[in-house]
């Protein structure tokens, strides 16, 4: 009995020892979190402050980020050299204030290569409340592009990607930086090839004699040319026979050979023996050396039609139309 008793006795005195810090560590937790409660609700407030008063002064002076957005692409200018582009970009500042255009980076590559790159600084300045159309000038130098990438050949169609970076300085907001990208396709333009298949007289003469010439263009480019006009000089032998220049319509087909026929006014006498071996039958060497205008998808171009060293051969008109090779 005595045993049991003791026993209970300090059950009893750990039970109520025990007590007491449990209720204090509750107590401590809960200051604690209030504390935290307090803190977390003043910075809260803080915040809340900050943040209504940023939204009252933007809503007051009107701040805000521009925005920009390329418009488009053109090519104003294309040769067998090089190609210009100008690249559109609208900016819009909607700040009471100018905001300087700073920097441009600019950025042309080919499925993922680099073709051109640069940067343009102090580009001015958009007005306030107002929007502004920067001009981005660009140049692709062909013989650049086909140096450095062996694989993009005369002739083709290549995709392009524009990458432009505009970096601006607006109040409260400090300097940003405006991505943009656009992508299009620019040909890499082949001169086409001419051939003189054979000159058809329709009237001879040895004061004035004048024929048609039968050319073959050879378009080795991967896009059709709409043919508006040309101007040619012909040879033959070492002797020039003349040329003109021609308003003509036609459609030069992409990857293909298309007849043009282009008339001649000459005087016989005048070439020596050059012509007296083509009514012979043998032929003569002669040379082509023009230009033609022409439309293409990417707007127009002036293209050289060369031809040196070939050989041609007479063919008479007869009175029904068809056309006999002179032996």
């Amino acid at each position: 009995m005595i045993a049991v008793s003791i026993q209970l006795s300090l059950i009893s005195d750990m039970s109520t020892s025990d007590k007491p810090e449990v209720v204090e560590r509750e107590s401590k937790d809960g200051k604690q979190k209030e504390d935290n409660d307090e803190k977390g609700g003043f910075l809260d407030s803080v915040k809340g402050f900050i943040q209504d008063i940023g939204e009252k002064i933007e809503e007051t002076i009107g701040f805000g980020k521009p925005t920009a957005d390329v418009t488009g692409i053109h090519i104003p200018s294309i040769n067998l050299e090089k190609v210009e582009l100008v690249v559109d970009v609208l900016i819009k500042n909607p700040n009471p204030v100018p905001i300087p255009l700073i920097d441009i980076n600019y950025l042309v590559e080919s499925d993922g290569r680099k073709l051109v790159s640069g940067l343009i600084p102090d580009s001015g300045t958009i007005h306030a409340h107002g929007e502004e159309t920067v001009k981005i000038p660009l140049t692709l130098v062909y013989d650049d592009i086909k140096n450095t990438y062996n694989d993009i050949k005369p002739g083709s169609i290549i995709p392009y990607k524009v990458k432009v970076d505009l970096i601006v300085d607006v109040p409260v907001f400090g300097r940003l930086t405006l991505p943009l990208e656009k992508t299009g396709e620019i040909p890499v333009p082949y001169k086409p090839d001419v051939d003189l298949e054979k000159i058809q007289f329709e009237r001879f003469s040895f004061e004035e004699t004048v024929a048609i010439l039968h050319l073959k263009l050879d378009n080795k480019n991967d896009f059709d040319l709409g043919l508006n006009s040309l101007d040619y000089e012909v040879w033959l032998g070492d002797v020039s026979i003349g040329g003109a220049e021609l308003t003509k319509s036609a459609k030069i087909v992409k990857t293909g050979i298309t007849d043009i026929d282009v008339p001649i006014t000459f005087r016989p006498k005048d070439f020596g023996s050059a012509l007296w071996d083509m009514i012979r039958g043998r032929g003569t060497g002669y040379s082509i050396k023009g230009h033609i205008d022409v439309d293409t998808p990417f707007g127009a171009m002036k293209l050289p039609i060369t031809k040196e060293g070939g050989t041609t051969r007479l063919k008479k008109k007869k009175e029904d139309g068809e056309d006999d090779e002179e032996d």
